[in-house]
């Protein structure tokens, strides 16, 4: 399905972050109520650091739980971080994406719990994007015997769903630290048009292209898929480690050749094997697509926005952008 691209306003998001801030407690007098004499924000993995960081500005202190290099799904919360989150003025995640993070953060007492999946609208993309002509009654079968699927977490890859959730934090961080809610409310605008600006970028430079499909090694480009009219077909399905049948690779082989798919993207932060052995197989070629589950070296940017830039570079690539 095919998704118009709308510029995101304050006003398009209030409800959900009144929902969300209706648990939220503000600290009390100063933000200094944890480790720093700033705004104590722990978060859960980069894409949630990356807001706090640009959102809160010099008023906050930000500790990522999660590592660079590090696989977000695998991470198990350590004694000491759970001492982070007992301190923290406020702890920032993405409910179903961590669960070892989901429960630390329910037993907690953070002064302030934001759970990103509240403030934009999460969906089921399941585990097989596209059909082809005459596969559908077979898909259709699969998908009852298969059940529901869990929500996609990989919202902060559609820069308009990402936009949503800046709003929402920055709403949140007024309301927990209201000395500073002006900044708070500047930078959350700067960000927000950053992000407007950025989904431009996508939408003009991928509407003309030889093909629409493109192969990942999981399935972390549903909703970027979505939004810009695409059709992300998965090697594995949203866990990154899980391992591919041998009729899931045969499969994949057949509809390179029927959709004009000319590469097989990887990730940095799990291993590239098998999306190469499929390349290999294909006759495909292989580049990096960055799901931005985190920043390291080898990451082709510093930043959100500059990684996001180079995927839409590597994807313009791949299915030949006029």
């Amino acid at each position: 399905m095919n998704v118009r691209r709308q510029h995101i306003s304050t006003a398009a998001v209030t409800a959900a972050a009144a929902l969300a801030l209706g648990t939220l407690s503000a600290c009390s007098g100063s933000a200094a109520a944890g480790n720093t004499e700033k705004f104590d924000v722990v978060a859960s993995f980069y894409p949630m650091a990356f807001l706090a960081e640009r959102i809160g500005g010099d008023h906050v202190n930000v500790t990522s739980l999660t590592e660079p290099g590090q696989e977000p799904h695998d991470l198990e919360i350590s004694a000491k971080q759970t001492a982070q989150l007992q301190e923290a003025d406020a702890a920032l995640y993405l409910k179903g994406l961590q669960p070892s993070v989901d429960e630390a953060i329910s037993q907690s007492e953070a002064k302030t719990k934001i759970d990103a999946a509240t403030l934009t609208t999460l969906e089921d993309h399941g585990d097989v994007e596209h059909d082809h002509a005459g596969e559908e009654e077979h898909a259709e079968e699969e998908h009852a015997e298969e059940g529901e699927h869990a929500l996609d977490p990989h919202v902060w890859l559609d820069p308009v769903k990402y936009a949503e959730i800046a709003e929402g934090v920055g709403a949140a961080f007024e309301k927990a630290d209201p000395d500073h809610a002006a900044d708070y409310k500047k930078n959350t605008a700067a960000l927000v048009g950053e992000l407007n600006d950025l989904d431009a970028r996508f939408e003009d430079g991928l509407k003309d292209t030889d093909s629409k499909v493109f192969f990942t090694s999981h399935s972390a480009f549903g909703y970027l898929a979505e939004r810009y009219g695409l059709t992300q077909e998965a090697i594995s399905g949203i866990d990154p480690e899980s391992e591919p049948s041998a009729a899931r690779m045969k499969e994949l082989q057949t509809e390179a050749k029927a959709d004009g798919v000319t590469t097989v993207f990887y990730e940095t932060l799990v291993s590239d094997s098998t999306a190469k052995t499929l390349a290999a197989d294909a006759g495909l070629k292989t580049d990096v697509l960055d799901p931005l589950e985190g920043i390291t070296d080898k990451s082709r940017g510093d930043d959100y926005i500059a990684v996001m830039d180079a995927n839409l570079k590597a994807l313009r690539t791949a299915l030949g952008a006029k």
